[in-house]
């Protein structure tokens, strides 16, 4: 339609906080990937629980978010999930562990070949996470797979930048071993 535009994430976030459920429905598609894929790395057995568990308090908290930027809404709603990880953690008396992931039910898409591309793509970068340490995965899904950048992971993983940046490059470096021993022994 002429003169129609798309609003920005600004008008988007606060035509949600005005209950406008057009406007949740579209941070909930911005969100949501991010948020599945995350919490499938930690919590392969409880992913779409805890996803909807994250969802519903930020329903219930999107009056107390603040920010106007796609970037903080995601660190925003990532570390809402994290917690109920955690919680989950806790309230089952286990450690928290990273597990494999396993890809949620898609819709079909017009480009099937594409569609199975990127899915088959994912789930073998997730399950190449998933082999590294628990610290590891977590900060490498959150800042290659949830795109958050140093300063927003440290925050939320409750470590110094410094940290997040060596777990980064050891969690990198081991993947690139895993790899390399995976291309040896598909050439052997």
């Amino acid at each position: 339609m002429v003169g129609m535009t798309t609003p920005t994430f600004a008008e988007t976030l606060a035509a949600a906080h005005r209950g406008d459920d057009a406007a949740f429905t579209v941070l909930f598609r911005l969100g949501q990937p991010a948020v599945l894929r995350y919490l499938s790395v930690v919590s392969r057995d409880r992913a779409e629980d805890l996803a909807a568990e994250t969802w519903l308090q930020v329903v219930r908290g999107l009056d107390t978010f603040s920010g106007a930027e796609p970037g903080a809404f995601r660190a925003w709603i990532l570390s809402i999930a994290r917690h109920r990880w955690l919680d989950d953690c806790r309230a089952r008396g286990r450690r928290p562990r990273v597990s494999a992931y396993e890809p949620p039910d898609r819709p079909a898409e017009d480009d099937v070949a594409a569609a199975v591309d990127e899915i088959v793509t994912t789930e073998s970068a997730l399950d190449l996470i998933a082999q590294l340490p628990p610290d590891q995965a977590e900060v490498i899904a959150l800042r290659f797979i949830a795109d958050l950048d140093v300063a927003s992971t440290a925050a939320l993983v409750g470590k110094a930048p410094g940290a997040v940046r060596v777990l980064t490059h050891r969690g990198l470096r081991r993947l690139e071993t895993i790899l390399r021993a995976g291309s040896r022994a598909d050439q052997v």
